[in-house]
């Protein structure tokens, strides 16, 4: 068996709800402000209209650009609006938290053995991603007593 090159890449941006709804958008390219702005063109395309939109964003120079930042008053338009983490605060990034979820616990192994097979297990999780999988993040976190 050969592994695949790790020379190839397969980003993937996503908007994930609290409630668990999750609009993707993947590339095998390198991601760019512009592949970026495409997301998010698609993300207030499919958004219902009526729903105001809070985007959390981690500070990626791509979310920083000079055409990223034209975007945003557009955005704003659709009632979406922007949120910067502060440094190194991945964690409250609720799609980091999907992310990492999807590459320790739900990937097989054996989506590695080749990058067709990798990008083919990546769609299958996204695309059940709220019936076949799913990450409660309405359930209240419960601390442990000693």
């Amino acid at each position: 068996m050969t592994a695949y090159s790790h020379s190839r890449r397969l980003n993937v941006l996503g908007f994930l709800s609290r409630a668990g709804k999750l609009i993707y958008h993947t590339a095998t390219k390198a991601v760019t402000t512009e592949t970026v702005i495409e997301a998010f063109d698609q993300f207030v395309a499919q958004k219902d209209p009526d729903t105001f939109a809070v985007v959390v964003l981690d500070n990626a120079s791509m979310h920083r650009s000079k055409a990223f930042r034209r975007k945003i008053v557009e955005w704003m338009s659709h009632r979406v609006h922007l949120v910067y983490l502060s440094a190194y605060s991945p964690e409250l990034n609720l799609i980091e938290i999907l992310w990492r979820q999807m590459k320790y616990a739900w990937l097989p192994l054996s989506a590695y053995l080749s990058f067709d097979r990798l990008c083919n297990e990546v769609d299958r999780l996204l695309g059940g991603y709220g019936s076949e999988y799913a990450i409660n993040f309405e359930k209240p976190l419960t601390t442990r007593s000693t």
